[in-house]
């Protein structure tokens, strides 16, 4: 080749044979990443170039030798298991008895658009960075399968988030890589005109065009926004390039592009949800988007379109710690989003106080989680524990509510059974209950049936899947070797331990540095001390990235790399590279123990130790995410207790110390008390009891259908109710809460008598009569509750119930309450603002005590 002359690159794509056309469709539908078997076609026609495309099936079928392709559409056994995998996709496409709408009669009246600024589907469309993309993708998934009306919006990110290498330093490298969107499983959207879909958003002193793109994934649909257009500056071009990437600035422009232009997005391609899931705050501008709309196109008030706008939102929140919330200066937020204040009607104050939150950060802007929570009916976290964090940390935006009663709830997070249970596993659930067991994700008591897997067979098909992920990492580990410059033989020591009857103890996911990933290695000459003495082999494989940004997390890495190069660990710890989903499902189904210590209670739910359960890998965890659900007695281990600490030195030292004990004396003796068969019988057991405990409790069918039950189909019903008649109930709502807060400061409750104090018997009835001073507001605007307590003598004390007075008229209240228990009990009387379309009690945040 003369290097002075130009290249002129064309693509030669061979011609799929006629009998093999729906190769194509089955590349284009993301289905595939939630079909091992619909997977293994491509595998088993050229499995080296399957690797080398990263597990892409359009790009695959763009790569693949003709003669390759001519040679397996001749192939009998190849066509029956195409032909097997096409009449499965026809089925689960035309199947009408799916979850949805055979439980809600109303169902074709819902529709629902998720938000979410990453999604995680499959490694072949790299739009994720960890578990809230990979989250968000087991959530669309699982509402194909449930049959949910269902649109994911999101970003197409021209260089995705970044492809891990690991130097022989231990020094993380990030690349970042061109994703030619035509070698994606996306197409250009079409708007109602039947042309590419186009939208454009205001940016200062410009419009941003944005095209749509269009991913299938089994029932629903994705709509991806991407800035990459000619008619864009080059600056604006890049403003979707990278998940995460950029300055603030530029995440300003990103959740601009997700908020505004998702809606608008939704919008050019006919779409009308009645339901609208913000995942994160990220998507939080959709509010002042759909407000707008509603004022300009129905010519509503700013707080009737609100009123419309929260009645169909929810709103979930990952994010457990004060810092992690998203708060832009406020200077940035005017210059890129102040001309909503003229749009909604409002000056520019009342515009930042939607997004005015103090949850703890120390630092003033707008906040996106408050934003998000003023406009949404329900709030919750993706944990019990998680769900009451979030409570306190967001506790100033209901002030008079105690954290424990305000609106934000909990729906503990899934995983999506079919993407991450090794097919090993899935062609013995196919054998033993045959295909009915897909149908019975949300029925506990079905999986009993796995005690009847015998022992040997269960151990047997862990040993299997075990082998290939040692084999995988033996693989990573040459090939990082060799591009390192490092010798084969150093990988051979490092190997040395890479045998099925070696306990295999895995932690990977993101290195954020409340993770602890390096806690195991705080006291070296102890940890030394365990593995010595147990007299049996112990391997811990780590994986995980840390954003780019994120320096303690690239120390942490770098840490663990120089430990696994030790002397006396090198064979013991290694550092796997390359953390991404493929990897991820090898390490959490091949793994026997999986290893979580975070700082509670910082974990927001941690669905790794999920998938790892639902394999029979036990996990050893801290009490934090959702681990305080998942745990008993019988399917794994606890580290530490159930509290927090205050002091981190002591947390750490603390939980050190409980993850040394429970190594040396309950997970080793355990793994290694062979019977005659070669394996454990109380290991087994363990291991079975983690997949029971975990496949019906936590998964994303029950997650998802959660969802729907407790927020999507009541907030579509109360949307439409609140649209009906031109809005009325929508206007009649904003006016009442108008009335309230204007007159809720004269508001105030008198004893009218009654003697709260002093001695009873149990069976005694307690008379109460208060006087509530209204003013202008209605009896029917308020609710008066006796509140019981149980007191403690560590100064605590415990609700035991709450009780509605009754007006008996000029605005007395009297309830008789019976001395049921006894102790000593204490009550308190509030009273508080109530309403038929309030989504929750407490969504105004207003309520006062008798004080007398």
């Amino acid at each position: 080749m003369n290097p002075n002359g130009k290249r002129y690159f064309v693509q030669i794509r061979p011609t799929i044979p006629a009998n093999l056309v729906r190769l194509e469709e089955l590349a284009y539908d993301l289905w595939f990443s939630w079909n091992t078997k619909a997977r293994a076609l491509f595998y088993t026609m050229d499995s080296e170039l399957w690797e080398l495309c990263d597990h892409n099936p359009l790009l695959f079928l763009r790569r693949i030798n003709q003669d390759r392709l001519n040679e397996v559409s001749k192939d009998r056994s190849f066509l029956a298991a195409y032909n097997g995998i096409l009449s499965y996709y026809d089925s689960y496409k035309t199947e009408d008895n799916q979850w949805f709408p055979t439980t809600f009669d109303d169902a074709q009246e819902h529709s629902i658009a998720y938000f979410s600024a990453e999604f995680g589907l499959h490694e072949s469309l790299p739009i994720y960075s960890g578990g809230l993309g990979i989250l968000a993708g087991d959530h669309c998934k699982s509402a194909s399968d449930l049959g949910l009306p269902f649109t994911a919006v999101g970003l197409l990110y021209r260089n995705g988030y970044f492809t891990q290498t690991i130097d022989g330093y231990g020094k993380q490298i990030a690349t970042y890589h061109d994703n030619k969107f035509g070698d994606l499983s996306v197409a250009k959207a079409k708007n109602l005109q039947d042309e590419d879909a186009i939208i454009s958003i205001s940016l200062p002193d410009r419009e941003l065009q944005l095209q749509v793109w269009e991913a299938r994934a089994g029932h629903i649909r994705m709509l991806l926004l991407d800035a990459d257009l000619e008619q864009n500056s080059t600056e604006d071009r890049t403003i979707t390039s990278q998940l995460y990437g950029g300055d603030i600035e530029n995440r300003i422009k990103q959740e601009i592009c997700l908020g505004v232009g998702g809606v608008r997005a939704l919008r050019a391609t006919g779409r009308a949800p009645t339901v609208w899931h913000a995942n994160e705050g990220h998507a939080a501008f959709t509010i002042l988007e759909r407000i707008r709309e509603y004022m300009h196109n129905d010519q509503l008030s700013f707080a009737q379109a609100k009123e419309m706008t929260i009645s169909a939102t929810v709103f979930t929140t990952h994010t457990p710690v004060p810092a992690g919330h998203d708060i832009f200066p406020i200077h940035l937020f005017d210059h890129y989003m102040g001309h909503y204040a003229n749009a909604l009607g409002l000056s520019i104050d009342e515009l930042h106080n939607l997004g005015k939150g103090d949850f703890g950060h120390g630092s003033e802007g707008f906040n996106q989680t408050a934003l998000a929570i003023h406009g949404s009916a329900y709030q919750n976290g993706v944990a019990k524990l998680h769900g009451e964090v979030s409570s306190d940390i967001c506790q100033d935006m209901w002030p008079d509510i105690e954290p424990e009663e305000n609106p934000i709830t909990s729906v503990t997070n899934g995983v999506h059974v079919t993407t991450w249970l090794n097919q090993e596993w899935i062609n013995l659930f196919d054998q033993q209950f045959g295909d009915q067991w897909r149908s019975q994700l949300l029925t506990p008591d079905f999986w009993n049936q796995i005690h009847q897997i015998s022992d040997s067979l269960f151990w047997s098909i862990h040993q299997t899947i075990k082998l290939r992920l040692l084999n995988h990492v033996e693989e990573i580990l040459e090939q990082q070797a060799t591009r390192n410059g490092e010798s084969l033989r150093l990988t051979r020591r490092m190997t040395a331990n890479f045998d099925v009857r070696t306990l295999v103890i895995g932690f990977a996911r993101r290195f954020a540095t409340y993770k602890r990933a390096s806690l195991l290695f705080e006291d070296e000459a102890k940890l030394l001390e365990i593995l010595d003495d147990v007299g049996h082999p112990i391997l811990f494989l780590f994986a995980g990235k840390a954003h780019p940004a994120d320096h303690p997390g690239q120390a942490l890495i770098r840490r663990i790399h120089e430990i696994s190069r030790k002397p006396e660990f090198i064979g013991r710890v290694l550092m796997v590279e390359g953390y991404d989903m493929s990897l991820g499902r090898y390490l959490t189904s091949g793994v026997d123990v999986w290893l979580n210590n975070p700082r509670r209670p910082m974990e927001a739910s941690g669905t790794s130790g999920m998938k790892a359960a639902m394999n029979g890998v036990p996990n050893l965890s801290i009490l934090d995410g959702w681990w305080p659900e998942g745990f008993h007695d019988d399917n794994g281990w606890v580290i530490g207790g159930a509290h927090s600490h205050e002091n981190d030195e002591i947390g750490d030292a603390d939980d050190l110390a409980s993850l040394y004990d429970t190594l040396r004396y309950d997970v080793i003796p355990t793994y290694y008390q062979r019977n005659d068969s070669g394996f454990s019988d109380a290991w087994v057991h363990i291991c079975k009891q983690a997949m029971i405990r975990s496949i019906p409790h936590f998964n994303t069918d029950r997650m998802v259908s959660e969802y729907a039950q407790r927020f999507y189909v009541p907030a579509s019903r109360s949307a439409q109710l609140m649209a009906a008649n031109q809005f009325s109930e929508a206007k009649a709502l904003a006016a009442w809460k108008e009335k309230v807060s204007n007159g809720w400061h004269k508001v105030g409750l008198s004893n009218e008598g009654a003697t709260l104090e002093g001695t009873r018997f149990q069976g005694d009835s307690l008379e109460i009569r208060v006087k509530a001073y209204l003013h202008d507001l209605h009896e029917d605007d308020v609710r008066i509750e006796v509140v019981s307590y149980r007191a403690a003598p560590n100064a605590t004390h415990q609700r035991v119930g709450v009780t509605e007075m009754t007006h008996t008229g000029d605005h007395v209240y009297s309830l008789t309450l019976a001395q049921e228990i006894t102790g000593n009990i204490y009550y308190q009387i509030r009273i508080y603002p109530t309403h038929k379309n309030l989504a929750h009690p407490f969504s105004m945040g207003l309520l006062k005590w008798l004080h007398d």
